[in-house]
């Protein structure tokens, strides 16, 4: 927000890795934490909740310290979907049943569920603490132990967390968190021996290096990897409500969401009102100081976010869009850049196949269902879409057809801790 330093942080290497798989190695091998009785420590999930609630308006603070977004969403938005995770999978710690199996012979079969071991987790800067709570809440119901990477942009919140689940009683090494960067801290944390498992939210990029260097020690990976979402606008929707699905779906935390709408296919009949109706929204889009509650949108994280989003700014110009909305930096100091939309992009553009992670609208023309099913899917992501229609049939025979692993049918950007979140194709595993 004002480009000034807020905090210097300890930056953790190898060294620091090592010891925190020791002690999430020990915490597992021959502490109480996979013995412990389910229900306890379903319990200790609970008292982790109920901290971060008692702290929320300091914890919602610091995570927009830290990240830039502005306060309402960090307190309205992420909080109770942070507090509304640890609570569900806190409910889930005695639920892990096994079966009875009959097979041949006088023998008795049974499977059960056990806890993995030691769970590598590396998280991103747009949604810290949510990010945090996706990792340790389900690894630590079922009885695993965690070393977290943060990001090196946000590592604050999560440090605070770490904090309270000390002051809940989380046993000694159960949960551990390294400040450092990827090529160092990242590596070290996916190369141990120590780890059984490395979960990671990032780039696709970096989840192939992962991947590769997991293939030696044979750890399980799980990825979450971004996207190039479909949000697709048939004739026949409710544009009113489509139009505002579409602004929330692209432009809620800065345009940096994973599953962002970033790719808006318009029938061809209701496009250009779909355009005017949307500029008219965005164009009173509130910038400005994330402190304030009547904040909107806040900067981008940091300077080399905020460089590599103009940049796909300047390519859809040179490469032929037109910039019909914002396009420029909005202030002098900060890391703030206007709402901004491009019309006539083309499927090759490249703000149209990359991965932008910003406050870039682009919106594609379509002439009928067939044509939006083909190109929804001519992308090597597969995240997330929306469809808008009033044409029960057509919802879900679109929700069928597009390879995404969430549809949002007549909404966007709905979550909840008991529906499942990931993709297809290079948006994960």
């Amino acid at each position: 927000a004002t480009e000034q330093v807020i905090a210097q942080v300890a930056e953790g290497d190898e060294a620091d890795v090592q010891l925190a798989v020791e002690a999430a190695r020990k915490a597992f091998d021959t502490g109480d934490w996979p013995k412990m009785d389910a229900r306890d420590r379903g319990m200790l999930l609970f008292r982790l909740a109920d901290l971060i609630e008692k702290n929320i308006d300091e914890i919602a603070a610091l995570e927009t310290l830290d990240n830039g977004k502005p306060i309402s969403d960090s307190r309205n938005v992420d909080l109770p979907l942070v507090i509304d995770c640890y609570r569900y999978y806190a409910g889930w710690a005695d639920k892990n049943h096994g079966k009875t199996i009959p097979i041949r012979g006088n023998y008795h079969c049974y499977t059960r569920h056990e806890p993995l071991g030691v769970a590598g987790q590396i998280i991103p800067w747009n949604f810290p603490l949510l990010m945090q709570a996706w990792k340790w809440a389900p690894a630590l119901a079922a009885g695993c132990t965690s070393v977290l990477k943060t990001a090196e942009q946000t590592p604050l919140s999560a440090l605070r967390i770490g904090e309270l689940a000390m002051e809940a009683g989380f046993p000694k090494g159960v949960v551990n968190i390294i400040s450092g960067f990827g090529p160092t801290a990242g590596a070290a944390l996916v190369k141990h021996p120590g780890v059984d498992k490395i979960a990671f939210t990032g780039h696709f990029e970096t989840a192939q290096i992962i991947m590769k260097e997991a293939a030696k020690t044979i750890k399980r990976v799980t990825f979450e990897l971004g996207g190039k979402s479909p949000n697709v606008i048939f004739a026949d929707a409710d544009l009113d409500a489509a139009v505002e699905g579409a602004y929330i779906g692209l432009y809620l935390n800065q345009g940096q969401c994973c599953c962002a709408g970033s790719r808006v296919f318009v029938e061809e009949s209701i496009h250009d009102e779909f355009i005017e109706k949307m500029i008219a929204m965005a164009k009173d889009r509130k910038l400005g100081d994330p402190f304030d509650p009547s904040t909107e949108q806040g900067p981008q994280v940091d300077k080399d976010q905020f460089d590599k989003i103009m940049s796909f700014i300047q390519k859809g110009k040179d490469q032929g869009a037109t910039c019909a909305m914002g396009g420029e930096r909005a202030a002098d100091n900060g890391y703030y850049i206007q709402p901004t939309l491009f019309t006539d992009v083309s499927d090759d553009m490249s703000i149209a196949t990359d991965e932008i992670f910003g406050p870039v609208m682009s919106v594609l023309k379509f002439k009928d269902y067939n044509e939006a099913i083909e190109r929804a899917n001519s992308t090597f992501y597969g995240l997330a879409a929306a469809v808008w229609t009033r044409d029960v049939k057509k919802a879900h025979s679109f929700a069928a057809a597009v390879r995404a692993g969430t549809i949002w049918v007549n909404c966007y950007d709905v979550f909840d801790a008991a529906a499942p979140f990931g993709g297809y194709k290079m948006s994960g595993i």
